[in-house]
């Protein structure tokens, strides 16, 4: 489907955010808001978001990709994704201005801007959320993730034992960092009440609408995520709730950075917007898929 991109601009607290709407020639009811996560802007590392907003755009989904406050052409001082909820709902509010026949709106996140999502979805008024590979880092979470996803894979690694028997590893620092980590890891402790993975938990639970949670197979972000679901009691019954669908994609890295990866995800996503939003007129989404 034939699409146009036309530039954005609108206001965040007194500060004028800059975005690109990517709308289909066939009038939709359904959109989505690119959430970033930082510190970039709405191109994305390797041109991510430009292209998950025109296979969007030419599947029949409006798309509208921006910055924060003081990020790519945005005006404003740089504000922490857990502070970008004014941000989001200016979006919220020019999208719906600029495209008012689109009634079901989507954000979409990577990493702190899932997180930025979560944190937001339900006072934005949007009816639902894509978030991938949510931030939801604390010490512990780091520390188990890194034994389990960084030293254990790399010490099972071809790759390891040739630089190792090449002399190309330095043994000491890596024993030390081995060590620090056990450490780290043997003296977790319970995270504290109001932690990340609590308030993204809270996040989800509140918002009452779809979510699609997607997580790469080569990620530690993802990798802390999982972990988090399994040791923190609220976020993993919000992930149980009804309506919240979660996904992984085994050779993904954290930004979907190959093109089997791109295409996986939008896979993904084509399939679970018409199934999450059945009323919705995705404009023959389905047929605008990459071979």
């Amino acid at each position: 489907m034939e699409y146009r991109e036309t530039p954005l601009c609108f206001d965040c607290e007194g500060s004028t955010l800059v975005g690109v709407l990517a709308m289909p020639s066939i009038a939709t009811t359904l959109g989505v808001i690119v959430v970033v996560g930082g510190p970039q802007y709405r191109v994305g590392s390797h041109r991510q978001f430009v292209l998950l907003a025109r296979t969007l755009a030419a599947a029949g989904i409006a798309c509208l990709r921006f910055d924060y406050r003081g990020m790519g052409d945005s005006e404003g001082d740089p504000v922490p994704f857990d502070a970008t909820g004014p941000d989001i709902e200016a979006a919220v509010a020019a999208f719906r201005g600029h495209v008012p026949d689109v009634r079901t709106l989507v954000l979409w996140g990577l990493c702190d801007g899932a997180a930025a999502c979560a944190l937001t979805g339900r006072q934005s008024g949007v009816a639902g959320m894509i978030l991938v590979n949510p931030w939801v880092r604390t010490t512990e979470g780091l520390a188990e993730s890194t034994l389990k996803h960084y030293y254990l894979r790399r010490i099972g690694g071809r790759d390891f034992w040739r630089k190792l028997l090449a002399g190309r590893v330095d043994i000491a620092a890596s024993l030390r960092g081995f060590v620090r980590t056990l450490a780290r890891v043997a003296r977790k402790r319970d995270p504290s009440p109001g932690s990340l993975p609590d308030r993204i938990a809270a996040g989800i639970t509140d918002h009452r609408g779809p979510v699609l949670v997607i997580l790469s197979g080569n990620d530690q972000v993802a990798a802390e995520f999982v972990l988090a679901a399994e040791r923190n009691g609220a976020l993993r019954n919000a992930l149980r709730q009804p309506g919240v669908s979660r996904i992984g994609l085994p050779g993904a890295d954290h930004t979907l950075s190959s093109r089997r990866s791109h295409e996986d995800a939008m896979v993904a996503i084509l399939a679970w917007l018409p199934a999450a939003f059945p009323t919705a007129a995705l404009g023959g989404a389905a047929a605008a898929l990459c071979p």
